[in-house]
């Protein structure tokens, strides 16, 4: 889909009052279904992050702070700032039934459920366990994240692209254009027409010259 036909379907959706937000955009049948009409369903506040203070970010290695499955480490697949929440890859599941029919049971699937960014904590890279971090800047003027327990530097997650590249590993091959072959600037501006140009490279001599036509 794209993303200009989701800005316009996000565009034009109400949300109600009450509305309780998930992992499903609001226009989609599924959160319809778990927010149905005359319903109305508990408020959960979310105490505001800034986006500068937001320190996990998708591909970050965490430990589970709390709950079932407290003490695990898994990778973060995906993020909901504006509710708090983090996915991670094969935690946190719940299990239940889809396609569920009056002849057929229905397909037993696993789902990731989000977990609150306070109950998971940064990983740190130098003794793999949780810690607290904060930003700061090296000297170069490059802010980081910072584990405030070792005062190590925990580096961003490298992601890749949708088409799987990893723009920070990839090496030009050959074929690639170079930068500096971009940004090289060789078109010619010229006041001629585009036959007057091909009859010049073609050595065509032409005496004849078009009558002038005037706009009024």
């Amino acid at each position: 889909m794209r993303l200009t036909a989701v800005l316009s379907m996000a565009a034009r959706v109400v949300i109600p009052k009450g509305y309780r937000y998930g992992t499903n955009r609001p226009w989609t049948v599924a959160a319809k279904r778990r927010n149905p009409p005359g319903i109305k369903r508990r408020k959960v506040f979310v105490e505001p992050i800034a986006p500068e203070d937001w320190s996990v970010l998708k591909g970050d290695t965490v430990e589970i702070l709390s709950g079932k499955d407290k003490g695990k480490q898994g990778k973060v697949i995906q993020v909901f700032r504006h509710r708090n929440w983090v996915i991670l890859e094969g935690l946190n599941t719940h299990y239940r039934f889809i396609g569920k029919t009056e002849d057929y049971h229905g397909t037993y699937i696993a789902n990731e459920a989000p977990l609150l960014v306070r109950d998971v904590g940064l990983i740190d890279p130098s003794d793999r366990k949780p810690t607290d971090v904060e930003w700061k800047f090296t000297e170069e003027g490059e802010r980081v994240r910072v584990s405030v327990r070792t005062g190590r530097i925990i580096p961003k997650p490298i992601v890749e692209r949708r088409d799987g590249i990893v723009p920070e590993q990839w090496k030009d091959g050959p074929k690639d254009t170079s930068p500096e072959d971009t940004l090289e600037k060789t078109f010619v501006p010229s006041l001629k027409t585009l036959e007057e140009e091909v009859m010049e490279k073609m050595g065509i001599q032409e005496t004849r010259r078009q009558r002038r036509s005037y706009w009024y």
